[in-house]
């Protein structure tokens, strides 16, 4: 399966938990709270990957990576993009 694939699947998953309940779904509260809410926690993924990799901690910067790649994901939602146009834009 291709790194294209995963960002597929998660951008589909994402999308189908942003109608859920907020009360029940992560993603669907953070839809709910709005763009400023996303965009804040877009800000704090990329400070604490920054933080982990000034520690040099290979296992923590994987970590954080993944978190602001998958809160980039729900901003790309937000704004009605897909990972496929980021793809296409670093091809």
């Amino acid at each position: 399966m291709s790194g294209n694939d995963t960002l597929a699947r998660l951008a589909a998953v994402i999308e189908t938990r942003r109608a859920g309940d907020p009360d029940k779904s992560y993603v669907a509260r953070l839809f709910h709270k709005g763009t400023d809410a996303i965009l804040k926690k877009v800000g704090e993924e990329a400070t604490e990957l920054v933080m982990a990799a000034k520690d040099g901690d290979r296992q923590k910067i994987v970590y954080e990576a993944a978190d602001l790649w998958f809160h980039s994901m729900i901003t790309l939602a937000q704004f009605g993009l897909t990972p496929a146009e980021v793809l296409a834009e670093l091809e």
